[in-house]
């Protein structure tokens, strides 16, 4: 065997020693991932920048999407239909690590994505010490001049939207998170509201109130907002239908509420100006349905996504010479992967059409069925109605399964659809096991570790109906949290080239930084 010394001088071995040492740490050097070159554009900056970011992401999501719309559309070949975003011409992939840890967590990677820098898990936008600030690439380019909008379908003081504007050492602070959106001077929030807009103690001095004092315009109705232009100053915009975690609904729900692609479109109404703007788009609830393994909600919101890129996309139309589109993700959330083993090589994606809703809708139904039942007095029967107008998923008795299935034998497609969601004796079994535990109380539920794999802590029989449709469409998960997965991105635009290859996320903001002309300084 070689020896290093006998390949390398010894100052070249000291310095890729060095080099290995600062991989993790959270001030990495523009060489750290693709060289300085890789992150420099030497054209003209760009006047508009839009910066997706799919929460939990990753590109299986991305494929899931895909063969998604492809099983459920009329084409007589099985092939995916591929996302606005996935046919830019310019494609790579970013590491995700945090500087404790190989799998992230929204804050530690959204600042990476954010301001260039790997910190720790937990922390908004300041080093692993929460001693020092880092200055975001959306500050950046206020101070340059150009206008800032911010976007989520959760919560706006959530993560990943906070790393753009606040500098917290926990990302739990969200009344803190909340008064530097307020004194921020950006230009527009969109999406979702506040979660603790008057402090932990709902004491405090409103965030709302002090943001009106700071010059914000509150519109929180559709009609105020859908009146919102150029004139209108700077904005908060908050949908007016919510969830418990003040975040949009997920898309599966949603019935006539604003969406992810409504808040970006009117984003654009209010930044257009001819100095430019820079606005980061999350969609959040794709990180959510990803926790749950909800493979229906995963997808639904990735295509809500893809719809708020089209709005870019549209924007891009008529400026593509000032335009740059980046669409990527902070991490991948929930392991999801395209097989399962009880399908083999087979895919069935047009079954997830058949669940309605969410997990959370859902479990909020078994919540309601619970008030009016003990254990004693539950009965699988009782829901079975819930469970097929929601989920698609039936019971049939021996003698009628025995001539649907003869009928799917003999080519009758309706009959193999049928037959296809009609739940097995195991799984039934699985649903009644469930509800029985759903039926107790939370504190009362076993802590083990097999409970926690069957149902992540969330409900049991809510889960159980999302393993048993994940097992049918051939969707497999492998966690209840995140995965350290690299995860793709996608660019269009000016400086697009820059963002082929492999290379790290604090990277991103780096080649955004040169795309706009700026220079990378901390807070």
């Amino acid at each position: 065997m070689l020896s290093l010394k006998k390949i390398y001088s010894i100052p070249v071995v000291l310095t890729l020693m060095a080099s290995f040492v600062l991989t993790g740490c959270s001030t990495p050097t523009s060489t750290q991932s693709t060289g300085a070159s890789a992150n420099e554009y030497k054209g003209a900056p760009a006047k508009y920048v839009f910066y997706f970011i799919g929460d939990g992401m990753g590109l299986t999501q991305i494929n899931s999407a895909e063969i998604y719309l492809g099983s459920t559309s009329k084409k007589a070949s099985s092939e995916p239909t591929k996302l606005n975003f996935s046919q830019f011409h310019s494609q790579g992939m970013s590491t995700t690590y945090a500087a404790d840890s190989f799998i992230p967590d929204s804050a530690s990677a959204g600042t990476a994505l954010a301001s260039g820098y790997k910190t720790n898990d937990g922390v908004v936008n300041m080093d692993p010490a929460k001693q020092v600030k880092y200055k975001s690439i959306a500050e950046m380019a206020k101070e340059k001049g150009m206008k800032v909008g911010v976007v989520s379908s959760v919560s706006i003081d959530h993560a990943t939207p906070a790393v753009f504007y606040a500098h917290q050492p926990s990302r739990n602070n969200y009344y803190e998170i909340g008064i530097e959106l307020a004194n921020s001077n950006f230009d527009y929030f969109g999406g979702g509201g506040f979660l603790s807009p008057k402090g932990k103690d709902g004491k405090q001095p409103d965030v709302l109130e002090l943001a009106q004092t700071k010059g914000y315009k509150i519109a929180n109705t559709q009609e105020s907002i859908e009146k919102l232009n150029a004139q209108s100053g700077k904005v908060i915009a908050i949908s007016p239908v919510l969830d418990s975690s003040k975040a949009l609904t997920f898309e599966v729900n949603r019935k006539g509420d604003l969406s992810l692609a409504d808040f970006t479109r009117k984003g654009i109404e209010v930044l257009d100006n001819e100095k430019g703007f820079f606005m980061m788009v999350e969609g959040g609830k794709i990180d959510w349905a990803g926790h749950a393994n909800d493979a229906a909600a995963n997808i639904k919101d990735t295509l809500a996504l893809q719809d708020a890129v089209e709005e870019a996309i549209k924007f891009y139309n008529k400026h593509p010479k000032d335009t740059a589109i980046i669409v990527t993700a902070d991490h991948e959330t929930g392991g999801m992967t395209i097989g399962f083993s009880g399908t083999k090589y087979q895919t069935f994606f047009d079954k997830v059409s058949n669940q309605k809703i969410s997990y959370d809708e859902f479990t909020l139904k078994v919540a309601e069925y619970k008030k009016n039942h003990t254990t004693e007095t539950t009965k699988l029967e009782d829901l079975l109605p819930l469970v097929q107008t929601d989920f698609g998923l039936t019971i049939l008795e021996p003698k009628a399964k025995e001539e649907l299935t003869a009928k799917a034998k003999a080519g009758d497609k309706d009959a193999a659809k049928t037959l296809g969601m009609v739940l097995e004796e195991s799984e039934v079994n699985s649903l009644k096991q469930a509800l029985a535990l759903s039926m107790k109380d939370a504190k009362e539920r076993p802590t083990d570790q097999q409970t926690y794999l069957l149902y992540g802590g969330y409900d049991p029989f809510t889960m159980t109906l999302n393993h048993i449709i994940n097992s049918k469409a051939g969707i497999g998960w492998t966690s209840y949290s995140h995965t350290g997965v690299a995860v793709p991105v996608f660019a269009k635009g000016s400086g697009e080239d820059l963002f082929e290859g492999y290379y790290d996320d604090t990277d991103l903001p780096k080649k955004i930084m040169s795309i706009l002309g700026i220079s990378p300084t901390k807070a």
